[in-house]
């Protein structure tokens, strides 16, 4: 995914500015933890890094730090959905324009939702986790930490998106249902060998997420402990 660049969002320069955990463990719930049902009340959740037409807007309950807001002044306090900008950690990393203090985004989503539970999303492959140590898709979760590969086709893109999920906090077996689209791709992010004829999407496109798969984080967030 492409989500806004730090300029757009009207990030600041500086460090990570961590939001503190007050009385609370540093490590979230450990790799044998049981199951959990979701809560009867929906929990409050939070949106980081997210464009000024989000979709995430329209969702009852979900806190929204859009280009308006400086993502890194969340004080913490629930759960998270975290969209950071991924130009600097993506395939084309290489031909971006990206710099530190950018890349410096996705590090601190990842920092708050360790501390506070929640999902990091990123294109599949994203160097982020090799930096950050996190476990890649299949393999064992790491202080109940793990990741899974979706494609957000499934929840209505028009083009395939392969996309790694950074999960804290929410057992394996308490993620929502995966839906299965029937049906392929009529667009592709941008032309490959796999979908050469296909037409590209657009860039607001390609940094949007799809309403379905915003449900589904968000989901996913409040059913975090």
């Amino acid at each position: 995914m492409n989500p806004p660049t730090s300029a757009a969002m009207g990030v600041e320069a500086g460090n990570l500015n961590m939001p503190q955990r007050h009385g609370l463990g540093a490590s979230p719930q450990g790799e044998d933890a049981q199951a959990t049902q979701p809560s009867a009340a929906p929990r409050h959740i939070t949106a980081l890094y997210v464009r000024a037409d989000s979709v995430y807007k329209t969702l009852p309950g979900v806190d929204v730090w859009d280009h308006e807001r400086d993502a890194r002044k969340w004080p913490g306090g629930n759960p998270i959905v975290a969209h950071p900008p991924c130009r600097g950690w993506g395939r084309m990393r290489q031909w971006s324009y990206a710099d530190e203090q950018e890349k410096l985004l996705a590090i601190r989503a990842v920092l708050c939702v360790q501390l506070w539970c929640g999902v990091v999303e990123h294109p599949a492959e994203s160097a982020l986790w090799a930096h950050m140590c996190l476990p890649r898709p299949g393999q064992a979760p790491r202080r109940g930490a793990y990741t899974i590969e979706v494609d957000q086709f499934h929840w209505g893109h028009r083009a395939e998106k392969r996309t790694w999920l950074y999960i804290v906090g929410c057992h394996p077996d308490n993620l929502p249902p995966i839906p299965v689209r029937e049906g392929a791709p009529t667009h592709c992010v941008r032309p490959t060998k796999a979908y050469p004829r296909l037409p590209s999407i657009t860039k607001p496109e390609r940094e949007k997420t799809p309403p379905a798969f915003a449900e589904w984080l968000v989901e996913v967030a409040r059913r975090c402990a």
